[in-house]
């Protein structure tokens, strides 16, 4: 930590993950960070059934509680400010970013519904979480319908709108449950509401609109589409649309309310809200075109500014303005990459290999290849280029030799493989990717960050900081209380990375293109139709926990 100064001015970062969220004090003048606390969700991921004796979940369900998000904001921010030592009255502003797209339904003050007492058992009332994949079928509506009607939005979103996004979890509650849609006044991102319980306005953000939101050039979808998904899916963006305001804006102060949570002075800037992977292109000093930051935790986001906009297959968006003023921001994504490995551990390897560090330490004596596999990274789905949530994972190669370490390295690298799909994507498309930027949890492990360099044959650079969505936030904060210009000059001054710290082994990216054909062959037949055995066996299986859920008459029926 870096020594503080009474002369300094500092802002807090506050970033909400999937599990758990983080503040971070930062110094306005260098970007040093002075303290950090977690505070990790009460309640974390709901995806079995609701709270206190609430009811069962479907399959593919992940919710959330909105009072774990403002626990972050008594718990953490104080307990950050006194690890970094600094005098509250110092801090001049707080910005925060949220996974996305993380939603949920509100009254008209921003109440949201799970907290009203009769709805609170309704599971469509609380918090869509980005990984509540249950909406497939309506997002293969609202697309099939969109190419029908040739609606000029689709293609900014490489053809397919997700299951992820705003209007598909919209379009679920309306078909599932009409009067928790109905009492909606307001359908909001997560990114979006923490703001309004900062400073007590209600205000959307360029990002979450443009891409979890279908805005494009100045509006949402028309309500003749609307109306043709269904007849009272018509009023959706009127629940959906706010005053918009662009990244590093200054969305309100903090209220005394939010000022007795976080221990900070009511009236200091309170920064729009953001996404944790665009975010963290400012604090990895990523925001020049060509530099894609690839944000790896849990799972992956893929994010990059380019010079002009381009229809990219199977990208999440391309938006104006969606990750730094001036820039077209593109994203794309996978669903699944640290959930994966953090699966194999605890469910597949045996007592003694249980262990991220012994399996990449036995990974890393092989060399390329040696392993005879090749998997397809959809534990959950693909995200990017695919944008099917029904598909699922698959590992060929095994044989009675295959060993644990065998089979981490092959998930390993089929991360990779979609990534490099990601990135000759976006260059066949005309937008060009020179370099990478590596941030989240992922980067302690060499290993896997030597595979991304030889599989994808390109420089890796990694952030600076062990925080970088908070950092992030912090240095948008610092725009919005008018410390600096623009988040580029803020970006400059706080940012940090550390240019090519991986760089591709010429004999590696050689085993890889061979690997990587075999992947994309893979990829391709599983994902494009040449079986769809995958989305069969969903089916069957989503049926028979259907079939297992729901009650049954156990008196013995007598035939006479």
């Amino acid at each position: 930590m870096s020594e503080v100064d009474a002369a300094d001015r500092y802002v807090i970062g506050v970033d909400f993950g999937t599990l758990s969220g983080r503040a971070l004090v930062v110094r306005v003048r260098d970007g040093a960070e002075l303290g950090t606390a977690v505070h990790e969700y009460r309640r974390g991921v709901i995806e079995t059934a609701l709270p206190d004796g609430g009811p069962p979940l479907p399959p593919d369900w992940a919710l959330q509680d909105p009072d774990d998000y403002r626990d972050v904001l008594r718990e953490a921010v104080p307990a950050a400010l006194a690890a970094a030592g600094v005098d509250p009255a110092r801090v001049i502003g707080i910005g925060t970013d949220f996974t996305a797209c993380t939603v949920l339904p509100t009254l008209a003050d921003g109440t949201p519904l799970c907290e009203v007492p009769e709805l609170r058992h309704r599971p469509h009332a609380w918090v869509k979480l980005w990984k509540h994949h249950a909406a497939q079928p309506q997002a293969d509506r609202i697309n099939a319908l969109a190419h029908e009607r040739g609606e000029p939005w689709i293609g900014r979103y490489g053809g397919k709108i997700s299951a992820e996004w705003q209007f598909a979890k919209g379009l679920q509650i309306l078909a599932e449950d009409p009067e928790v849609y109905r009492r909606a006044d307001r359908f909001i991102e997560a990114a979006d509401w923490i703001v309004w319980e900062l400073c007590g306005a209600e205000t959307r953000n360029a990002c979450t609109a443009g891409y979890k939101g279908i805005r494009q050039d100045g509006q949402y979808p028309s309500q003749d589409y609307l109306a043709a998904l269904d007849p009272d899916f018509t009023d959706f963006v009127t629940k959906l649309d706010g005053p918009l305001l662009p990244l590093g804006d200054r969305a309100g102060t903090l209220s005394a309310r939010a000022a007795a949570w976080t221990g900070l002075p009511e009236g200091i800037a309170v920064a729009v809200g953001n996404v944790d992977a665009h975010v963290t292109s400012a604090s990895a000093q990523a925001l020049h075109p060509g530099r894609l930051v690839a944000i790896m935790g849990t799972s992956t986001c893929h994010v990059l500014n380019g010079t002009h906009p381009a229809e990219v297959p199977g990208m999440c968006g391309v938006v104006d303005g969606g990750i730094s003023p001036g820039a077209w921001g593109y994203e794309a994504g996978q669903s699944g990459v640290g959930d994966i490995f953090g699966w194999f551990v605890r469910h597949a390897a045996p007592a003694g290999l249980d262990s991220h560090e012994r399996l990449t330490e036995l990974a890393a004596a092989q060399p390329v290849g040696v392993h005879g596999l090749v998997a397809l990274d959809w534990w959950n789905g693909n995200r990017s280029l695919l944008v099917n949530h029904d598909l699922s994972g698959l590992v060929v190669g095994l044989t009675l030799a295959t060993r644990p370490a065998d089979v981490y390295r092959a998930l390993l690298e089929a991360t990779a493989y979609g990534t490099r799909m990601i990135i000759e994507a976006f260059a066949e498309a005309g937008v060009p990717v020179d370099d990478l930027v590596v941030a989240g949890g992922l980067t302690s492990n060499r290993l896997l960050m030597q595979i991304y360099a030889d599989v994808t044959n390109r420089p890796l650079g990694i952030i600076g900081s062990a925080q970088g969505p908070a950092l992030g936030s912090a240095i948008h904060a610092a725009v919005a209380a008018g410390a600096y210009p623009t988040v580029h000059e803020a970006s400059a001054a706080m940012g940090r990375v550390d240019e090519g710290v991986y760089r591709p082994i010429p004999d590696n990216v050689r085993a890889y293109d061979a690997l990587y054909a075999e992947y994309r062959a893979l990829h391709d037949h599983f994902g494009r139709g040449g079986n769809d055995v995958m989305l069969r066996l969903r089916a069957i299986r989503n049926a028979a926990v259907d079939a297992a859920a729901a009650p049954h008459d156990s008196t013995l029926e007598v035939v006479g």
